[in-house]
């Protein structure tokens, strides 16, 4: 008989070890499709500030007016890394890019000076650059030879930057939804296996309130932990990610990921919570009958 009121005391208490692994593995999943969504507009921003703009020089052009044209780019406040090249540091830096099989036709070196610097991804924009050629050539008459920059490449990172961001968008809604719903069955599953004892301690006389606050506590609980297991499961993976493709580590925010753990924690709390409370409201409305 004792053995028998120990077994059924066992099969009365609450069990929610399934429940917060399902909802540790929905929030992972969400972590990781919202870490490459907001590090997608870093990666683009990172393309479009590598890409390098090219002031080619007229072999005529004296130091005196090189200089002043470098210390001019360098006040503009979205230019960034000017540098003077000669036309020695161009040949050096074509020998290092390709081969040197050219010297064998020709003696002299072709490649003219210029004035090389990048740009704030913000302004990488072909009207943006055509603006400031038009004011370079304009201000430095006869010292440009020509204002190069890759169009084609410009407008290939912006289209696939705003293409990749509505994808992400639509993909985060629908995941967030999901998320909501996986978690709200989870939880009221787990509660299901629980309906008997929660309406047992109605029946013995105890208040909605004393049933509902340790079962909510322990759902805040659960769901604090179920975060937990989630963000260091992201921690990881991102690490993981980072060690294999070294490239993510420029992408690397530690304000970006505490930004994702924190709606991690919030949402596993919150619908956790939510869930739970309804569950258990719900059970104690219902007659005994229809628990069956």
């Amino acid at each position: 008989m004792a053995q028998f009121g120990k077994a059924s005391s066992k099969r009365g208490k609450p069990t929610y070890a399934y429940a917060i692994i399902g909802v540790s593995l929905v929030l992972f999943l969400f972590g990781i499709v919202g870490w490459f969504f907001l590090n997608l507009r870093k990666t683009g921003d990172y393309v479009k500030e590598n890409i390098q703009v090219h002031a080619w020089l007229n072999p005529n052009a004296s130091k005196k007016k090189i200089d002043s044209l470098q210390n001019y780019i360098k006040s503009i406040p979205y230019a960034k890394e000017v540098q003077y090249v000669t036309t020695e540091m161009a040949i050096q830096k074509w020998n290092n890019s390709n081969d040197t099989i050219w010297k064998k036709f020709i003696d002299e070196n072709p490649l003219p000076e210029s004035i090389d610097f990048y740009i704030k991804a913000n302004y990488v924009q072909k009207d943006s650059l055509d603006i400031l050629s038009l004011n370079l050539l304009t201000r430095y008459p006869g010292i440009i030879k020509e204002f190069q920059f890759p169009t084609e490449t410009i407008s290939q990172v912006s289209k696939f930057v705003k293409t990749a961001a509505y994808v992400f968008l639509i993909a985060a809604i629908l995941l967030t939804v999901l998320v909501i719903f996986s978690i709200d069955n989870t939880i009221r599953l787990a509660m299901y296996s629980n309906r008997f004892l929660i309406k047992t301690m109605q029946m013995v006389g105890a208040t909605r309130w004393f049933i509902a606050k340790p079962i909510n506590i322990r759902a805040v609980i659960n769901g604090l932990t179920a975060s937990g297991i989630a963000i260091i499961s992201v921690w990881f993976t991102v690490l993981l990610i980072e060690t294999t493709v070294p490239s993510f580590k420029v992408l690397h925010d530690n304000t970006t990921m505490c930004l994702l753990f924190l709606v991690i924690t919030i949402l596993g709390i919150s619908i956790s919570l939510f869930s739970t409370h309804r569950s258990v409201i719900k059970y104690l409305r219902m007659k005994l009958d229809d628990l069956y």
